[in-house]
């Protein structure tokens, strides 16, 4: 196939083949995508795929990058809204939710032993992904116990640890046997367990 008549900016070109390498990995399964897929979902040359990305690793690592990016931009966005710690938690933890949903191939692109065995720097990329989620979480969670709303003997590292597992387990959860509702549906069911367990008088308010 012929590549588009219209010459994209390499970045733009770019970013078309990782949103379709993203597609893709939701319909397919990441090790089912080839570069020959990618090519025919950009309507480009395979021999163009790898002008803009050498190796197919490169693009499944570019891919990580870029849904860093908008994740952690979509949760900067959710905790900023926040009128308080506890409510800046709860939001970042059903924006997360709303981020899936919206690219339902997250799951298998974070989780894949492709991804995450085969390729030690995405292996590494994701790591800190979760230590920089991780690291918000715990902020959040120590102002919220400064502020006394939540119980004072809280260990805050366990608590932010337990936040971000709830996220992991309805993410896997999803990806293996489906949601009985939409996610954030599954998290508005599972959320006011966590406000408990960490000792807070709320139940969760998140529309």
């Amino acid at each position: 196939m012929a590549e588009h008549r219209q010459r994209l900016p390499a970045e733009e070109r770019q970013e078309e083949i990782i949103k379709a390498a993203v597609e893709l990995a939701g319909e397919q399964g990441v090790d089912d995508v080839t570069t020959q897929d990618m090519a025919r979902a950009v309507g480009v040359t395979q021999g163009a795929i790898f002008r803009h990305f050498p190796t197919k690793d490169m693009i499944w690592l570019a891919v990580v990058h870029w849904v860093r990016g908008r994740l952690m931009g979509a949760l900067d966005v959710a905790a900023g809204q926040g009128k308080d710690p506890l409510d800046a938690l709860e939001k970042m933890f059903f924006a997360h939710l709303g981020f899936v949903e919206r690219m339902p191939a997250l799951p298998k692109l974070i989780f894949t032993d492709h991804l995450l065995k085969k390729n030690p720097k995405i292996k590494e990329l994701v790591r800190s992904i979760l230590a920089e989620y991780e690291t918000k979480v715990t902020g959040l969670i120590a102002q919220a116990k400064a502020q006394h709303l939540v119980r004072p003997d809280l260990d805050v590292q366990a608590a932010a640890a337990a936040f971000v597992g709830l996220i992991q387990g309805l993410l896997v959860r999803v990806s293996i046997i489906g949601a009985r509702n939409s996610l954030v549906a599954e998290g508005k069911l599972v959320f006011p367990i966590f406000l408990h367990g960490i000792g807070s008088a709320r139940t969760g308010n998140e529309a």
